[in-house]
């Protein structure tokens, strides 16, 4: 699933190439995940303004309204001249100017949902339970600390829900959590305060990280340019299971979290 760095990435691949594009059409094929939320024509002749990214949801801003698009479990956006016609998986094309900004998933779980503004009609609710963006000032260990006294999941669970913090999936909460030396399964509220800000620190880091080689790339990752991402060649322990941990070379585990996947150092990380 496309995270955090995966989606702030592709905003950067198109964000300026169509900010000021005038939308010629709206091509629609299978339903996604929601409707778009008016009719097709309404949206043409619109300006597309600024792109912005909260969580792992695009806002593109229009002269009325806007669209709030998200790529669910497999989608990418490409950008520029359409070579050729939009096949099964191709589910939204915005037309401009300046070229086709075409949303392509296989498992139509992505959205595009136009909104009079992104806190209010549908966009408002889908992004109001969301978390503090993890390069807010405002996330730092106390603020992790409090957010976490009254949960008794385990820590990986906390940091995936994202109303803590946006953007630690399940690739960068598992590298999170080794760079900060604690066990995935370690119950959120017997985190101390070094702990939480040591935590919080990895998150921030990790995402940096991640987003300076590009997102990570495990099966179909493109961003708008059609370019992979590199962070999974780096990552310590995700996907590792078997290998030696390069810090101090005890055999990384995979254990099965929530229905998920979670790789961890036993050397490393303690409870």
């Amino acid at each position: 699933m496309p995270e955090l760095p995966e989606v702030e990435v592709t905003r950067l691949s198109f964000a300026d190439r169509i900010r000021g594009a005038r939308i010629e059409a709206v091509r629609l094929g299978k339903p996604l995940r929601w409707p778009l939320g008016c009719e097709p024509a309404a949206l043409a002749a619109q300006t597309v303004g600024d792109v912005t990214r909260r969580g792992k949801y695009l806002w593109l801003a229009l002269d009325r309204g806007g669209l709030l698009m998200h790529l669910g479990m497999s989608g990418s956006l490409s950008f520029g001249s359409v070579a050729v016609p939009a096949g099964p998986h191709d589910h939204f094309d915005l037309v401009t100017g300046r070229g086709t900004l075409r949303l392509t998933d296989p498992r139509r779980f992505g959205a595009v949902v136009w909104s009079p503004a992104p806190d209010a009609g549908m966009a408002g609710k889908l992004l109001a339970g969301l978390g503090l963006e993890p390069f807010d000032p405002a996330f730092d260990g106390a603020h992790l600390y409090r957010a976490l006294r009254g949960r008794r999941v385990a820590i990986k669970q906390a940091l995936l829900a994202g109303d803590i913090v946006v953007g630690a999936g399940n690739i960068y909460a598992c590298e999170a959590l080794f760079e900060a030396g604690i066990d995935p399964r370690t119950r959120s509220d017997k985190l101390s305060r070094p702990r939480c800000a040591r935590l919080a620190a990895a998150v921030r880091q990790t995402l940096a990280r991640a987003l300076d080689l590009g997102g990570s790339t495990l099966r179909d990752f493109r961003d708008a340019h059609g370019m992979a991402g590199q962070f999974q060649l780096q990552a310590q322990v995700y996907g590792r299971a078997g290998e030696p941990c390069r810090r101090c070379g005890t055999t990384v585990r995979r254990i099965v979290q929530g229905q998920r996947a979670t790789y961890c150092c036993p050397g490393c990380q303690r409870r």
